[in-house]
Parts: structure tokens; C-alpha cells; sequence
């Protein structure tokens, strides 16, 4: 049944179930309509016809609604009967070309298959034949092991040693083998490496010191001037002494007057102090008139005077440098160790001296030459306060450096340049290197006697405590040691050997400026005579 008939037959259904509804609410049943019932009839039916008409197009509407979805449908299954069918037709033709792919992957397994069988039937027969091999090695070996049992029997009953006294005299031979190659080795390695690091090490060296020229100076804690006559000294001492005792209350400085002819004798520790006096003095003396008054009055201006030279002495060193901008006071410190002396060494002069070097080693090294001047030129400067501030001189003159603003490079190596705190830059190595050339080089610092000699004695008494050693001989002022060694009791690779040790335990113990050279001497002689 279509859509449009089923939807009039409910409305005529609809439509008949009012009527009946209308009629049996009337009162007294059903008796034949009245004339106003007939119009209410009538307009519920024409109400009930005009929404059977709305119904009735909207049915339709929804008909051709339907009708149109039923044709795309239609047309949709078509199409997708048709891809089915070109699916299905391309699946048949690929599973047609897998089957054969599967067939021939199914021969090849086969001929793989009758191959490892051909090759599992060769292996077998080869491990037969391997085992029978086997066999027959095993009988051999056994038949070995009985003659090398008889063999050692007979070499033991020969020899006169067991198979184990045997052996290690073997090891022994072949570990003294071992030794003596590995020595020759280390030998040849050791001396390649020195000698590469001394050629390069003196190259940068000979040419730094080479290029500095500095004078040698010795001072000590006593300062001589010369009088124009005998008689100005007792002009000095005055009456009763009280010019003397004038000078030294004023100056802080022993004056000293013996029998020295024409001199008098300025002691004291502070070199700045002595200066100062010595000028003092020396102002009195031209002047001629010498009193307390006049004394005091000197010294006022030899203070001044030296005070001035300080100055300019630091400022005249920091221009030899090319270096600029430093604190005042870091002049000043540094000019006033133009009257201090260590071992013998002008402090300034070493200092200048230390910074050229350093210069021309960072030069060489591709440093920056003025952070290694500056390093090197301030390393001793606690030397200046060392008498008015408890500590050592390398920490005292880096919290002055710090304090003055120094960079942080140029105090780590002012404090790390006697290994009092762990070297960590290049600049703080070149410093000690510096510092170590200008102070090590002959002539710079003075040593006591007693200290040479005992140097001397410990250098003999270490070269003699090896075997073999029969006399020792230190030279050249301790920078050389000469090992006279038995022949008969040495080799030259023994020898090798001493000398190695010795200037290892010469660097461990002994403390000295340059270096120390150890040479061990083996002669053999034969001496005959004819009668």
C-alpha cells in the first residue's frame, strides 16, 4: 500500500471517530441531529477536511521526499555494486598473483630444503671424520706426553735441576731480559723527551735572559760614608756624645766610628731607615754645623728626599716596563725596595729584571706580555712591609694587591709564587719561572758558607748510598755531581739507572736554584807489566 493512501484512510478514520464523539456527548444519546448541532457538524468537518488537506500535502511532500531518497539510494547501490564487482575483480587477480608467488616461494623452499639435507649428510661424514682425527691426535699426544716425560727425566738427571728450579731460572733470565730492555726503552724515551723539552725550555730561556741585561749588586745592613777629614768625628760625636745620641734617638740608625780612616759606618736593617740616615748625615757633614737642632732638621728633609726617590724609583721601573695605571700606593711600595736586598740581590733591580723576562717568555708563548710583567713585577712587594706586618711576604703582598685592586690573575700569582697556595693559571707558573731565572742566574744572590757546605756534603752523601758507588765527587760549586761506579759490579745500564735515582731523590730532598747535573763515571782498565 503507497504512503498517500494510508495517511487519507487515517483521516477519514479521524474524521469519523469526531462525529461519534460529538453525537454521544450530546444529551439523551442519539436522536437525530438539531439544526445547531447539524453546523457544528458541518464545521467540525470542514475544520477536519481542511487538516486532512494540510495532511494530505504534506504526505506528499514527505512522499517525494522519500521517493527522491529512495532514487539516490538506488543510484548509490549502483555504484556501489559496480566498485564491489572492480574490487572483487582486482582481489581475483592479485590472489592469482600471490598463489603464484606462494608457488614459487614453495619451490625454492623445497630445492633449500634438499640442499641442507645434501649439506647435513657432508657434515655428518665431517664429523665422523673429525672424530677419528680426534682419536688419533688424542694418541698421538699421549704418545708425546711419554716422550717429553722421558726427555725431561733424562735433562733433569743430566742438568742436575728439577723441571721448577728449571723454570724459574728461565723466568729470572727472561724478567732481567725484560728489565734491561724496558730500561733501554724508558732510556731512549727519557732522553728524546729531555732533550725536545731543554731544547724548546732553553730556547725560551737563553732568549729571555740573553735580552736582559741588569747590574749585580751586594748590600748588606751596613751603609759607609766618607768623611773629608779625622776630625769631623769628633764634630759628629760632639760634646759628651750628644750629637751621636741626637742622630741615633732621631734616625733610629747605629752610627759606628772606629779606627777606619776617613769613614764612618751606618747600621741598621730597615734599608729605607739607613738611607735616610745616610743622608742625613751626609747634609750635616757638607753643612758643618752639627747639633740636635741641625740634626733634626736634616733628617726632616732626607726623609722628604727619600721619600721622593721612592717614588720616582717606582715610577721609573713601571715606565722600563710600559706598564700604566696602578694604584699610588703600589708605587710607592714598590720604590722602597729600591734599598731592600735579598741574598745579596737588589729587590727592585730583581723585579725589573724577573719582568722582562717574564715579558719575553709570554711573548714567546703567545701570552699577553703586560698581565705577565705586572704579575711579575708585584710578586715581591709584601717584602716591603714584611717588617711591620707578621706573615709571609707572597700572602702579604697579594691582600695588598687585592686591596688595591689588582686583577685576580695578577694576585693569585703574586700568592702562588712559592707554592704556598696551589698554582691554578700560566701566568702564576711563568711568574715562579721568572722569579727563579733572575734569582738562579751566577752572581744574583749570595749564599752563606755554611749552607753551601752542608748543600755540598748531602749531594755526596746521597750519590754514595747506592751499590756499586766507590767515589763521589760534587763540582762546579754543587751544580755538578761526579759518580765514580765499580765496572765489575755496574753495567752501563745500571749506570743509567743510578743516575736516574739520584737526581730524583737530589729533587725530593734538597732545595737549589738552576739545576744539578749527575754523571756516573764506569771505567774498566787492564794494566800488565813486562819484565
Amino acid at each position: 500500500m503507497e504512503p498517500l493512501t494510508v495517511l487519507l484512510v487515517g483521516a477519514a478514520l479521524l474524521l469519523l471517530v469526531v462525529i461519534l464523539f460529538v453525537l454521544l456527548r450530546r444529551p439523551g444519546g442519539f436522536h437525530g441531529p438539531t439544526p445547531e448541532q447539524v453546523a457544528e457538524i458541518q464545521l467540525e468537518l470542514d475544520m477536519a477536511r481542511r487538516e486532512a488537506v494540510v495532511i494530505r500535502a504534506n504526505a506528499e511532500g514527505d512522499a517525494r521526499e522519500i521517493l527522491r531518497k529512495a532514487e539516490s539510494l538506488a543510484d548509490n547501490l549502483g555504484r556501489a555494486r559496480k566498485e564491489l564487482e572492480e574490487e572483487s575483480l582486482t582481489l581475483k587477480t592479485e590472489l592469482k598473483g600471490l598463489r603464484r608467488d606462494l608457488e614459487r616461494r614453495e619451490n625454492r623452499l623445497a630445492e633449500r630444503e634438499q640442499r641442507l639435507d645434501e649439506e647435513s649428510r657432508r657434515q655428518t661424514d665431517r664429523s665422523r671424520r673429525l672424530a677419528e682425527t680426534e682419536s688419533e691426535l688424542a694418541a698421538r699426544r699421549s704418545d708425546l706426553d711419554r716422550a717429553d716425560e722421558e726427555r725431561r727425566e733424562v735433562l733433569e738427571r743430566a742438568a742436575g735441576l728439577t723441571s721448577d728450579q728449571a723454570k724459574a731460572e728461565l723466568v729470572a733470565g727472561i724478567e732481567n731480559q725484560a728489565k734491561r730492555e724496558a730500561v733501554l726503552i724508558v732510556r731512549d724515551l727519557e732522553a728524546e723527551a729531555r732533550r725536545e723539552g731543554e731544547r724548546r725550555a732553553c730556547k725560551i730561556v737563553a732568549l729571555a735572559v740573553q735580552r736582559v741585561a741588569t747590574e749585580q749588586t751586594a748590600e748588606s745592613v751596613v751603609s759607609v760614608l766618607h768623611l773629608p777629614g779625622d776630625e769631623m768625628k769628633g764634630r759628629i760625636i760632639g760634646r759628651e756624645g750628644r750629637n751621636i745620641r741626637a742622630f741615633e734617638s732621631t734616625t733610629g740608625v747605629n752610627l759606628i766610628i772606629d779606627d777606619t780612616p776617613e769613614a764612618v759606618l751606618l747600621s741598621c736593617f730597615d734599608p729605607v731607615r739607613r738611607e735616610v740616615a745616610r743622608l742625613t748625615l751626609e747634609k750635616l757633614v757638607l753643612d758643618g754645623r752639627i747639633h740636635p737642632q741641625r740634626i733634626e732638621d736634616a733628617y726632616e728633609r732626607s726623609k722628604a728626599e727619600v721619600e721622593y726617590l721612592c717614588v720616582r724609583a717606582g715610577e721609573d721601573a713601571l715606565v722600563e716596563l710600559g706598564i700604566t695605571d696602578m694604584h699610588p700606593e703600589l708605587i710607592t711600595l714598590l720604590g722602597q725596595l729600591r734599598y731592600r736586598t735579598s741574598y745579596g740581590q737588589n729587590v727592585l733591580g730583581h723585579l725589573v729584571e724577573s719582568a722582562h723576562i717574564a715579558g719575553i717568555m709570554a711573548a714567546e708563548l703567545r701570552l699577553d706580555p703586560t698581565l705577565l710583567k705586572r704579575c711579575t713585577v708585584l710578586h715581591d712587594i709584601g717584602k716591603a712591609l714584611t717588617h711591620e706586618v707578621e706573615g709571609s711576604h707572597a700572602l702579604i703582598g697579594a691582600e695588598i694587591a687585592r686591596r688595591y685592586g689588582e686583577h685576580e690573575d695578577v694576585v693569585h700569582a703574586i700568592e702562588a709564587h712559592h707554592n704556598e697556595v696551589e698554582v691554578r693559571t700560566v701566568e702564576a707558573v711563568l711568574t715562579q719561572a721568572a722569579d727563579a731565572i733572575s734569582g738562579g742566574r751566577p752572581g744574583a744572590r749570595r749564599e752563606s758558607l755554611e749552607a753551601y757546605v752542608k748543600r755540598l756534603e748531602r749531594l755526596e752523601e746521597i750519590a754514595g748510598s747506592y751499590d756499586g758507588v766507590e767515589k763521589v765527587f760534587a763540582m762546579q760549586a754543587g751544580r755538578e755531581i761526579r759518580v765514580m761506579v765499580k765496572p765489575d759490579a755496574v753495567d752501563d745500564i745500571q749506570a743509567q739507572v743510578i743516575a736516574r735515582d739520584v737526581a730524583k731523590q737530589v729533587e725530593e730532598e734538597l732545595t737549589y736554584p738552576g739545576q744539578i747535573r749527575i754523571t756516573v763515571v764506569r771505567e774498566s782498565r787492564a794494566t800488565e807489566f813486562a819484565r
